[in-house]
């Protein structure tokens, strides 16, 4: 599944006032699912992930769209492991949708053969997409985050 595929699925919820809509295929799922405020979230499987994706909002005043290119990079693993968004169950997240991060800060934990390691950062820019759940299994290379950069 490409970019433009993607771009698609965005531009048919839209269309079509869907809630949400997940499409497997070619070892790849998409599931995007559209939040009462009218973005889109999307979670992706699989090794493909685009580095601009082009964000589609309605404004509830004027009922317009307005179209925004994000140039987007993605945090990934860097060993397989076990995924956590923050130290403990209830400490507050390393990294937040809508946070702005530094290179070099901590945005996870990945846990392996009973070692906790601190997943950093390469890149300086605002999070706009959790890729994966708290406590889910994650494979080497495999994205965490989307980042849009500064």
């Amino acid at each position: 599944m490409n970019l433009k595929e993607i771009k698609e699925l965005i531009t048919l919820m839209n269309e079509n006032e869907l809630m949400e809509l997940e499409v497997e295929r070619e070892g790849m799922r998409v599931r995007l699912k559209k939040s009462s405020a009218g973005s889109i979230e999307t979670v992706t499987e699989g090794h493909v992930v685009p580095k601009a994706v082009q964000v589609i909002k309605r404004d509830e005043k004027s009922g317009e769209t307005a179209k925004q290119e994000l140039n987007l990079a993605a945090i990934k693993a860097p060993m397989v492991g076990t995924f956590y968004r923050s130290a403990s169950p209830e400490a507050k997240p390393y990294a937040e949708i809508g946070q702005t991060i530094e290179i070099g800060q901590v945005v996870c934990i990945i846990e392996a053969m009973k070692l906790m390691n601190e997943i950093k950062s390469e890149v300086k820019g605002k999070i706009v997409e959790v890729l994966v759940e708290n406590a889910r299994s994650v494979e080497y290379g495999q994205p965490l985050f989307m980042v849009e950069q500064i």
